[in-house]
């Protein structure tokens, strides 16, 4: 889970962050995006480190990717208490970092779990996502543990999270569209085929045939689709 990005980690990290930008979105979802960012980011940071992401969605906390069980559950013992650094640096847009768990005065109750499960330090990189709050998390058992280069492979990891995260939402909405494209052009054939029984069955016109079809929809109330489908089946019409 581990290397380290001092000065010579430099190289790792932009292939970490090349191997990122080569996903092909198209093939992936949400999930495995941000699993894999928490797996690169493992490889840049200190030995032994654990990584996550917390997303918030309606004022609700969760951990849509992370590394280990002890990252897992230091997100959630946040979640649960309703603060600590990852909720901070997710909602309040703050770089948080934890250099000594032991001597850290800030969230009392969260930093005796945290020191329990064998944390102590830790960075929460702030997501820049605009429709929901994210941050990136990482955990070490160490003190000290991250220098300054550390804080930057964060940030910039925490940043492409942000364009993966809107990237993959893009992509499910055009998957989405074309969904109900799909589903239209599908009623819409239906509809067509009904009318057409409809006229051959009453000898009406195309118009009188559809203004049928609304009348029997509105006096059942069932959809103009669902009474066509139907017809179409099965060859009932309830006028």
């Amino acid at each position: 889970m581990t290397g380290s990005a001092g000065a010579s980690g430099t190289p790792g990290i932009r292939e970490a962050l090349g191997e990122l930008a080569g996903l092909l979105l198209a093939e992936e979802n949400t999930q495995s995006v941000l699993q894999r960012i928490a797996d690169l980011v493992t490889h840049v940071m200190p030995e032994n480190s654990e990584a996550s992401i917390t997303v918030m969605r309606d004022q609700q906390a969760m951990t849509a990717a992370s590394t280990g069980e002890l990252a897992r559950h230091l997100d959630e013992t946040q979640y649960e208490q309703g603060h600590g650094p990852c909720m901070d640096a997710a909602v309040g847009g703050e770089f948080t970092e934890i250099t000594d768990g032991r001597s850290e005065s800030r969230w009392p109750d969260y930093m005796e779990t945290f020191v329990e499960r064998g944390a102590l330090s830790s960075l929460a990189a702030p997501v820049p996502a605009v429709q929901f709050a994210a941050a990136l998390n990482v955990y070490s058992p160490v003190t000290g543990a991250f220098t300054d280069e550390h804080r930057r492979a964060a940030a910039e990891f925490a940043a492409y999270a942000a364009v993966a995260l809107a990237n993959v939402d893009a992509l499910q909405d055009a998957r989405d569209q074309a969904e109900n494209l799909r589903l239209a052009m599908e009623s819409r054939a239906a509809i067509e085929q009904a009318k057409g029984i409809v006229m051959e069955r009453y000898k009406v016109t195309v118009d009188e045939a559809f203004r049928l079809l609304a009348g029997v929809s509105m006096h059942t109330n069932r959809k103009v689709r669902d009474l066509a489908e139907h017809l179409v089946l099965t060859g009932e019409l309830d006028l």
